[in-house]
């Protein structure tokens, strides 16, 4: 398999760039929506972290999909890619209705369970917004099955392009809803439906499109492979479950953050929208691991899947290192804009600055290299590790360095970069080890 710099390019930008433009439109999001009243802001802010949830199952369950049919491409068998990805697309339409049926159906007593008695108007502001997101689970299921194919032959730009005029109708019907219908918190909840509707509905059509080597089929749509999707839920159920813990853990770390002063919490909630910037580097770089290392590891190309784990490291080294230091630079900035107290935006900037060093450094063999690992194959041992490193490393290293040594957020910070280091060592020991060599996916 042979990728030049430029199929490269072609592959990275699009991906930082459509990973961009979701962060600044949720940022537009919430502005937008605190127009709405306090009770709009506390529901949405409340579902979202429920909702997150599902997104990451529906990610975890096009990444299985993606690494089958990159395998398949490598293989220079598109006619199987063609049917893992009409079948990843089936198992999602389903996966994500019974979701969707059983959200709807549970609807108060879910939100009961998950917030408590919250005050009536918060309730009321939950169930609606629940409600119609709800209807747009199979929506985003159906594009991520999608984006999964195009990202998986290299065509980024056109999930780029689909999330910009998708993004666009978001934001302009958040606009019409709020300040125009001013319908609340529907005014911000149909606009996202539409929004994803219009997602799932462009990026299926081009699916289907003859011009591709790798296309959907109804044929394979309409049939049940239990062989085929086995392969497929054998990278997806452990991604689900890594990604299943993380969220757990990020809960509780919450709670240990609430222990702390206000003007600590406050640091923490604008330090990790700056980090959530600053990781734009290493998260864009994680599909294209799946797809190149994939396409290699299908053709057996083992030799070339060693040269370009190196590559796409050095190349994510590189970017992180330029975008990390650029953020860092920026967060002064950015800090202007805040109504803070100088000792909560000091403490930013410190939590910043001790994020951002270790996400250059560390964060690209723990986080992209673990993706290349799992186009191999080798998911089981990514997500042993993964779980152990969050739980023992992260979180236990939370309450000590936070609680015990009184480190506050910082001892929450430095954990989360222990939770890197720990993780990076391990994968790049497993890569130089050669095991994942051995795993054979189709």
């Amino acid at each position: 398999m042979i990728f030049t710099n430029k199929d490269l390019r072609k592959m990275i930008v699009p991906l930082f760039f459509e990973q961009l433009l979701l962060m600044l439109v949720g940022i537009a999001d919430t502005l937008i929506v605190s127009y709405a009243g306090e009770a709009a802001v506390s529901g949405v802010s409340l579902v979202n972290m429920f909702n997150t949830i599902f997104i990451f199952l529906f990610t975890a369950l096009a990444s299985g999909g993606a690494v089958i049919i990159s395998q398949y491409i490598g293989n220079k068998n598109n006619e199987q890619a063609g049917e893992s990805s009409s079948q990843l697309l089936m198992f999602s339409v389903v996966f994500s209705v019974v979701i969707s049926i059983a959200v709807l159906c549970l609807n108060r007593w879910l939100l009961r369970l998950l917030f408590g008695s919250v005050d009536p108007e918060v309730m009321d502001a939950c169930e609606t917004y629940l409600r119609i997101s709800a209807y747009s689970y199979p929506m985003l299921a159906i594009y991520n099955a999608g984006a999964a194919l195009y990202r998986s032959v290299g065509k980024t730009s056109v999930t780029m392009y689909i999330s910009i005029v998708s993004n666009i109708i978001n934001v302009v019907g958040n606009l019409v809803g709020v300040f125009v219908m001013h319908a609340g918190v529907a005014g911000v909840a149909y606009p996202s439906l539409i929004a994803r509707t219009f997602s799932a509905a462009a990026i299926t059509i081009f699916c289907f499109s003859k011009k591709n080597e790798v296309v959907y089929r109804w044929k394979w749509i309409l049939r049940w492979n239990g062989q085929l999707l086995k392969k497929i839920l054998n990278i997806a159920v452990p991604n689900g479950i890594e990604s299943g813990i993380f969220q757990l853990v990020k809960v509780a770390l919450s709670s240990i953050v609430a222990l702390f002063g206000t003007y600590q919490i406050a640091a923490n909630g604008v330090a990790q929208s700056v980090w959530s910037l600053a990781a734009l580097s290493g998260t864009a770089l994680g599909p294209v691991f799946i797809t190149v290392i994939g396409q290699c590891m299908g053709s057996r190309d083992v030799e070339a899947a060693e040269y370009y784990f190196k590559k796409l490291l050095k190349i994510t080294l590189i970017f992180s290192a330029v975008w990390n230091v650029a953020v860092f630079a920026l967060t002064p900035l950015f800090m202007r804009a805040y109504a803070l107290s100088d000792e909560t935006k000091e403490l930013v900037i410190l939590l910043v600055l001790i994020h951002n060093i270790f996400n250059a450094v560390a964060f690209p063999f723990s986080g992209a290299l673990g993706n290349g690992l799992r186009a191999a194959g080798d998911v089981k041992f990514t997500m042993i590790i993964s779980i152990l490193s969050t739980v023992v490393v992260r979180f236990v290293l939370s309450y000590l360095f936070a609680v015990v040594f009184n480190l506050g957020v910082i001892g929450i910070a430095l954990a989360m970069v222990c939770d890197w280091i720990a993780r990076a060592v391990i994968f790049v020991v497993r890569l130089h080890g050669g095991k994942w060599k051995e795993f054979k996916v189709i």
